[in-house]
């Protein structure tokens, strides 16, 4: 009798509420899993020059470090999704971050450049067990009405995570050399993971999935490649992300040119902009329980194209206040539209999360590259505004594709 009590609760549990013990340590794992994703995920990028110098090669060879470590992570999302079905998401992703902290740890020591790229690029593959399993994991364990909160509470983690590999990294590479600000970031990552590990809820409402099987797998794939709502959430994923990218890439040479003309210290501090995405990625969340998560995600890209159209007017303080108005904008409507993604999805949640991702990166591989192009032939007003079309084309799709049920 005792054993069909136990069963029946455990059938009746609607997930952690807001406020609850459980709920707490939930949005405290997955901000430290942030944390210790993208601090790692971004570790070079404030110390390519010194990488550079120090290692004798040319800058586009030092992105590298950077882009081998992006596409590693998309390249592996799919798979990850796929072994959290059978072996639970928690396990995942304890697995996905030790490793990439144990590869991160290694990645100061490389001897060659062959080996410092090939090892990004395995820390890259670890972490992509990371993001799409976060929001997977939320959507099965807390509370329907608030899974948009949670998403967005992991979202802000993230954009902490990007910040703290960037600012850390910049000032001890000044004082001691690439090697000592890489490992800097990979020690506040470990002590993130540890954490993470510690308070992270074990799993109420996983089921393990049966093998399916190559065939299998692809039809899961292809039942979300069918739904139109997620295929709207993927393109907003790839364009928005593509266009943020695009932007953060070139700013810098347009702030160091005239006539602004600052120096490079100066110009990396821009990306202290990220903290606006901090505050508003869990401020839209908690509004899609009054406005809908359509309007929140619409109105987030609206903010995002104002804010660089700002960016247009030659005057320093209008820049800058546009960037942190940009950069609000979109991840306001990113921490809604991953959140969406496991609502969505009735079955496969982790692979449709992991599609998103992988849009995601595609963008940011993509249109954050081909942005150079416009930005080289035609000034800086052609970027913005290319990235401000492909912001109201997604927001176009988003209000066609996501029509509120009729009455």
């Amino acid at each position: 009798m005792s054993k069909a009590i136990v069963m029946g609760t455990a059938e009746t549990w609607d997930g952690h509420a807001k406020g609850s013990r459980g709920y707490r340590r939930v949005l405290a794992a997955l901000a430290l899993a942030g944390v210790a994703t993208f601090a790692q995920l971004y570790s070079t990028q404030a110390v390519l020059p010194l990488m550079a110098t120090d290692l004798r090669i040319t800058a586009a060879e030092a992105a590298l470090s950077i882009s081998l470590a992006t596409v590693g992570l998309a390249a592996t999302v799919l798979p990850w999704s796929f072994v959290a079905d059978r072996i639970g998401r928690v396990r995942a992703m304890a697995i996905g971050i030790a490793a990439a902290t144990l590869l991160g740890l290694l990645v100061p020591l490389a001897p060659t450049v062959t080996l410092l790229l090939g090892l990004r690029a395995l820390e890259g593959m670890a972490l992509g067990g990371i993001p799409a399993i976060a929001i997977a994991y939320l959507n099965e364990e807390v509370t329907k009405i608030h899974t948009a909160l949670a998403a967005g509470s992991y979202v802000a983690g993230t954009t902490l995570g990007g910040l703290a590999g960037r600012l850390v990294a910049g000032p001890v590479g000044e004082l001691w050399g690439w090697r000592a600000a890489a490992l800097a970031v990979s020690l506040l990552a470990t002590a993130a993971a540890v954490l993470f590990l510690a308070l992270i809820p074990k799993q109420r409402r996983f089921s393990p999935s049966p093998a399916i099987g190559f065939g299998g797998a692809l039809r899961t794939l292809g039942g979300h490649s069918r739904n139109p709502k997620l295929l709207s959430l993927y393109l907003q994923a790839f364009l928005l992300m593509g266009g943020f990218v695009a932007v953060y890439n070139y700013l810098g040479f347009r702030l160091h040119a005239e006539p602004f003309g600052l120096p490079a210290t100066l110009v990396s501090l821009i990306f202290l902009a990220y903290l606006s995405g901090t505050v508003s990625s869990r401020w839209a969340a908690g509004l899609t329980t009054r406005f809908g998560r359509r309007n929140v995600l619409v109105a987030g890209i609206a903010i995002m194209s104002a804010g660089l159209a700002l960016t247009l007017v030659e005057n320093l303080a209008a820049t800058l206040a546009g960037l942190v108005i940009f950069t609000g904008g979109f991840f306001a409507a990113h921490s809604v539209g991953s959140g969406w993604t496991g609502a969505i999805a009735t079955t496969g949640r982790a692979q449709a999360a992991s599609l998103y991702n992988l849009s995601y990166y595609l963008g940011s591989s993509v249109i954050g590259w081909a942005g150079g192009l416009a930005f080289q032939a035609f000034g800086w007003p052609a970027l913005a505004w290319s990235v401000i079309t492909l912001a109201l084309t997604t927001a176009v799709v988003t209000l066609i594709v996501h029509r509120p049920p009729r009455h």
